[in-house]
């Protein structure tokens, strides 16, 4: 059986596309290479076989002259730096127009939400990092059990409670709510998400294996749909189903984190009847690259490298395995929003001679290797 095997190591930037200062970055930004140069070096020697480091020069990880994968950096097309956007155009679909992002949500919308809900309320409604806006407004949510309402530089409307406040259902039950009247205002907003949240030790700590996306609907097919269409078997693993609204996957994974992720990858590479597995670990994001974490964000691109062994042990000799990143999210940059950034790409394959593919213009690449092996 030929399987491709898809990782997305979300945020894992490269390097500032050309017209990253359009989109509020200098041209500093480069999450893999700055992780590398604040951290002494990335010990990564798995993706050092494979050619990582003949794509940068990154502090830590040497050139090879005999790589195990085609290696190579590809720009985004779509305009944009968000997780929706990155995913959409690795399968296939470029974006020409951009997600809107928001300040502030119109009253209307507010209004509305508050009305279908019966929240009563809401707290917050502006940008801001969100373990900080709980800290924030946390007691004030405490008093008064009004949702805590935010987005950021990407294009979200992101709803946090306290689940030991309010049920985690009804939060879900908001979610729905806010994607409906959104999608009817025409507001352009790519996700709502979901942020539970308790307070542990006094402190408000987010739930993230209860985070649920609610992004809008691909409106092309992407590979994923082709792929279906053509009797082929799909598995999604963490965030996938819920970027893609199940558009094209036949099977999905949630997960609690990137182990939890890189352990259920384990497993469907051993067991999956799936032609495409396609797995998002959202920690280097969420946890790392967001919270400007630079040793999180390095200690989590290591262990991803530490499970490339098992994968190739149990990949099929027809098998596929692509590496690849959605954006950026330079942890040593200023703010807490992702940046516009280029991703690597790497493509391993057994008894396979790897080849340097250049810079390629868009991550449509992916979606045409994926199709040129599977159909």
């Amino acid at each position: 059986m030929k399987r491709a095997i898809v990782i997305v190591i979300d945020s894992m930037g490269i390097g500032a596309l050309p017209d990253a200062e359009e989109f509020g970055d200098d041209l500093s930004v480069n999450t893999l290479v700055n992780i590398a140069n604040t951290q002494n070096g990335l010990n990564v020697p798995n993706m050092e076989k494979m050619g990582l480091g003949n794509i940068k020069n990154i502090k830590g990880v040497n050139k090879t002259n005999a790589p195990t994968a085609d290696y190579g950096i590809l720009n985004m097309k779509s305009k944009g730096k968000d997780t929706t956007t990155g995913h959409w155009e690795l399968m296939g679909l470029i974006l020409e127009n951009p997600f809107k992002t928001y300040i502030k949500f119109d009253d209307k919308i507010i209004n509305e939400f508050i009305e279908k809900t019966n929240c009563k309320g809401i707290l917050g409604n502006y940008p801001a990092s969100g373990t900080k806006i709980i800290e924030e407004l946390n007691q004030e949510h405490q008093k008064t059990k009004f949702p805590i309402i935010y987005t950021s530089a990407d294009s979200v409307f992101q709803v946090a409670v306290d689940i030991d406040l309010i049920p985690v259902e009804t939060l879900y039950d908001w979610c729905k709510t806010a994607r409906k009247i959104l999608d009817e205002s025409n507001s352009g907003i790519s996700r709502v998400i979901a942020r539970p949240y308790r307070v542990i030790d006094s402190k408000p700590t987010r739930i993230g294996g209860l985070r649920h996306d609610y992004s809008v609907k691909p409106p092309k097919d992407t590979i994923l749909n082709i792929l279906e269409k053509n009797g082929k078997k799909t598995l999604g693993i963490g965030k996938i189903y819920d970027i893609f609204t199940g558009s094209g996957i036949t099977e999905k994974i949630p997960t609690k984190g990137n182990t939890d992720g890189l352990n259920q990858t384990l497993n469907a590479i051993k067991q999956s009847d799936c032609d495409l597995i396609f797995t998002n670990l959202v920690d280097t994001d969420m946890l790392y690259g967001h919270r400007r974490d630079s040793l999180g964000y390095k200690n989590a691109i290591e262990e991803i490298d530490s499970y490339i062994p098992d994968f190739i042990k149990y990949m099929n000799d027809d098998d596929i395995l692509i590496i690849t990143a959605d954006h950026g999210c330079d942890p040593t940059y200023k703010g807490s929003d992702h940046t516009r950034e280029c991703v690597p790409y790497l493509m391993y394959k057994k008894n396979y001679i790897g080849q340097n593919i250049g810079t390629l213009d868009s991550f449509t690449y992916v979606s045409e290797v994926i199709k040129k092996h599977l159909l």
